[in-house]
């Protein structure tokens, strides 16, 4: 991502927070609104985050996946279960990944084993989602009566939780401090590992990666498991960070969003983090025009989210180059 896209995205995130300040009721202090704003903001972003790192790493690859929305919403129907069933918050996140790498997996198998069109792959894995967890839902769920285990506590980092405005930003939840993490980690291995040269080069030019020695299935294989482990912790979020129980659809086209974030962000982790800040925003800003007695229709604020996704694409598309290879499916010699 280019320094001016970055600064634009700052400079967005700025003018959401700005607006909601001047557009506060007079009873409201503007402190309470920022500090709102910029929490709500990064729990808005923790699930697009993990969504656009899973399909960056797929992507890299070569592997298009506009299945992380059918990936997440699995993955929330696994963490709640497996919460559920063992009462055991951890256990609902492991659940829950394991969930997203079956879901990557066989999107791998049908993308790259079978060669089916990446597109119809995914899109056959978000309907399958929304068909089998809406099923199970009313099957498993509320027949069982099914009781959450509750939400995952909020970790705080002293002295910086307590200073004024931006102390809630440190008050988050461990899949949020998750995601954080994973956005360096992610730049690390993908820029700075042989691994990562690998990934970049499979998702480039695969042929001349296979004639360097580089097994191109495999790695493939690898990019987008891993990137479904990845899903799985943001579908979690929904269950165990969002609310503790499961509701048909309740990703609301979160995996699109997010695989939107990637795009605009250049197909690099801070870009990609960056944009998914930006999407949290105009979130944050919905969540919170009634509590700050913002005068404009709700209707309009909750379409706000959505039209910012098509004008920024409108505005990407044709401007950023994705990695030369996705969608392009490999047959070995």
């Amino acid at each position: 991502m280019t320094r001016g896209r970055f600064a634009f995205i700052i400079g967005c995130i700025g003018m959401l927070v700005g607006g909601a300040e001047v557009l506060r009721s007079p009873d409201v202090s503007a402190s309470i609104v920022a500090a709102s704003m910029l929490a709500t903001m990064l729990r808005f972003a923790t699930p697009l985050t993990l969504g656009a790192l899973a399909g960056l790493l797929c992507e890299r690859s070569g592997v298009a996946n506009i299945a992380i929305e059918g990936m997440m919403l699995s993955a929330a129907f696994g963490a709640f279960l497996g919460a559920a069933a063992t009462k055991n918050l951890l256990i609902g996140v492991l659940a829950g990944m394991a969930v997203g790498v079956a879901m990557a997996t066989l999107h791998a198998w049908l993308s790259v084993s079978l060669r089916v069109d990446q597109i119809v792959s995914g899109t056959v894995i978000n309907i399958m989602a929304a068909g089998i967890t809406g099923f199970l839902s009313t099957e498993v769920v509320r027949r069982q009566a099914l009781v959450g285990a509750g939400l995952l506590p909020a970790l705080r980092i002293p002295v910086l939780a307590d200073l004024p405005v931006v102390g809630p930003v440190f008050q988050q939840q461990p899949i949020a401090w998750v995601s954080l993490l994973l956005v360096p980690i992610t730049h690390l291995v993908i820029f700075h590992t042989p691994w990562g040269l690998r990934l970049r080069s499979v998702g480039e030019l695969p042929r001349a990666a296979h004639a360097a020695g580089i097994n191109v299935i495999r790695t493939r294989y690898t990019a987008v498991i891993i990137g479904g482990a990845i899903a799985g912790i943001g579908g979690a979020y929904f269950t165990l960070e969002s609310v503790p129980a499961f509701e048909p659809l309740m990703t609301n086209g979160r995996g699109f969003i997010a695989l939107a974030a990637l795009i605009f962000g250049g197909w690099t982790p801070a870009g990609a983090w960056a944009a998914s800040l930006l999407f949290g925003a105009a979130n944050a800003l919905h969540i919170n025009a009634q509590q700050f007695g913002i005068p404009v229709p709700a209707q309009i604020v909750g379409m706000f989210p959505y039209l910012l996704t098509i004008v920024i694409l409108a505005g990407v598309i044709g401007r950023v180059s994705p990695p030369a290879a996705v969608g392009t499916p490999y047959e070995a010699d």
